[in-house]
């Protein structure tokens, strides 16, 4: 949100969002979580075309996000379900560090946990930043657990209709 508050449940999750991030997923391999975001996305994403009120865009995305693997890291889950998902109750440092020595696409945090401790280990490549024209007013703050500066260089803006600034960064 404009300030500051990281919800997945409070943004414009609009088509051209959804035809965004189904754009974004064709650079990605594998998608991160922590069990919280892991336990709200798995909710709905593998059952989201039973939904009558779903558009194609959505679908298109749901397809893409199915499909691809998905690593859930969390201490307290004993099983996950999600098609193309495991389980990992080990280091996520040494993880994404076994990941980013194989050959493939982008790996993608799909966490704010996971994010915030990939970029405390200088293990953030680029960033995706999305602006919703929304003050959320309450929530965790997408950098409230760092401690250290990162310098990134802006190499592309774009607008969405809705009002959603899309920023992206890589980090230098």
């Amino acid at each position: 949100t404009i300030d500051g508050y990281a919800d997945h449940t409070a943004g414009i999750a609009d088509d051209e969002l959804h035809e965004f991030f189904a754009d974004l997923l064709d650079s990605v391999d594998v998608v991160l979580f922590g069990r919280k975001t892991y336990e709200l996305m798995a909710g709905f994403w593998p059952n989201a075309k039973e939904d009558p009120r779903i558009t194609k865009s959505i679908i298109k995305f749901a397809d893409k996000f199915n499909s691809i693997s998905k690593v859930v890291f969390s201490k307290t889950l004993n099983n996950v379900d999600w098609n193309n998902t495991t389980l990992n109750k080990g280091n996520l440092i040494d993880e994404v560090l076994k990941l980013k020595k194989q050959n493939g696409k982008n790996i993608s945090a799909g966490s704010l946990s996971i994010a915030s401790a990939l970029i405390e280990k200088k293990l953030m490549d680029e960033y995706w930043f999305l602006i919703h024209p929304v003050i959320l007013g309450k929530g965790k703050k997408l950098f409230e657990d760092l401690n250290q500066r990162s310098n990134l260089k802006l190499v592309d803006t774009k607008t969405l209709n809705s009002g959603v600034v899309i920023l992206h960064y890589l980090n230098i």
